[in-house]
C-alpha cells in the first residue's frame, strides 16, 4: 500500500495502527505473561509521545476528525493496564503505571543529554538525525509535564476504578469495568493535556475543547474494540 494511498483512505491507516498497538499488547502478554504486559506499558507511552507529532486527517459528514498516531499507541495503555489489574491485581497494575513514567522522564532526560554531543562527520545524515533529537528533547517544558502529568493522573484513575469495579460486581461483567475505567480515565488524559496548550496559551479554550473531544471519540472507538481483545486473550495465561 503506497503512501497516496492512506492519504486517500485515512480510516484504514487508523484501523491498521489500532489492531497493530493492541497486537503489541497481546503478543506481549501471549510471550513475557505480566512483564510482557509491563513492557507494553512502557512502549505505549514512549511510543505515544514521540509519534504524538505524526497525524492523520478523515472527514465525517463535513466534519474533519485530526488524531494522532501517537494518541493511538497510547490507547494502547489503558488495554494494558485493564489486562495487569484483571490477571495480577491493582498492586500490579500500579507497578506497571510507575514503570511507564519512569520510562519515559528517562528517555526525556536522555534525548537532552544527547544534544551536548555532537552530530558524527562520518555520516552523511548526522546532522539531520542530531537536529530531530534536539526538537524532541528540547520540548516546550510545560507540555512535557503536562503530559506526564496527565497520564500519571487518568491511569492512577484507572486502575482504581477498575478495582472498585470489580470489587461491586463481584469479579462479573468484565466488559462494564473495562470501558467505564477506560472511557472515564482517557476524558481525564485527554482534556487535561489538551487545556496544557490553553494554559500555554498555544489554542483557545473553544479550540481545544474542539480537539479534545475529537480525540476523545475516536479514544471510545479504541476502547471498545479493545474490550473484545481482553475477552479473548485474558484466558491465555493462567500464571
Amino acid at each position: 500500500m503506497s503512501l497516496e494511498f492512506f492519504l486517500n483512505n485515512p480510516e484504514w491507516l487508523w484501523v491498521i495502527t489500532v489492531f497493530y498497538d493492541l497486537l503489541i499488547v497481546v503478543s506481549l502478554f501471549y510471550f513475557f505473561g505480566k512483564n510482557g504486559l509491563y513492557i507494553a506499558v512502557i512502549l505505549g507511552i514512549v511510543l505515544g509521545n514521540l509519534q504524538g507529532g505524526k497525524v492523520s486527517d478523515l472527514t465525517v459528514f463535513g466534519y474533519t476528525f485530526t488524531v494522532s498516531m501517537g494518541a493511538i499507541m497510547y490507547s494502547g495503555i489503558y488495554f494494558a493496564t485493564d489486562l495487569i489489574n484483571e490477571k495480577y491485581g491493582r498492586a500490579a497494575a500500579n507497578e506497571a503505571v510507575i514503570l511507564g513514567a519512569i520510562a519515559n522522564v528517562v528517555v526525556m532526560l536522555t534525548l537532552v543529554l544527547s544534544t551536548y554531543y555532537l552530530p558524527s562527520e562520518i555520516a552523511k545524515s548526522s546532522d539531520e538525525v542530531h537536529e530531530a533529537i534536539s526538537t524532541l528533547a528540547l520540548y516546550s517544558p510545560i507540555f512535557v509535564i503536562g503530559s506526564l502529568s496527565a497520564y500519571l493522573i487518568s491511569q492512577t484513575f484507572d486502575v482504581w476504578l477498575f478495582h472498585k469495579l470489580k470489587t461491586i460486581t463481584q469479579g462479573k461483567y468484565l466488559w462494564i469495568r473495562n470501558n467505564v475505567s477506560t472511557l472515564s480515565s482517557q476524558a481525564l488524559d485527554t482534556f487535561i493535556y489538551t487545556f496544557v496548550w490553553v494554559l500555554a496559551g498555544e489554542l483557545s479554550f473553544i479550540v481545544a475543547f474542539s480537539i479534545a473531544l475529537t480525540k476523545y471519540i475516536f479514544k471510545i472507538f479504541i476502547a471498545l474494540i479493545d474490550t473484545i481483545f481482553i475477552y479473548l486473550v485474558k484466558d491465555v495465561r493462567n500464571d
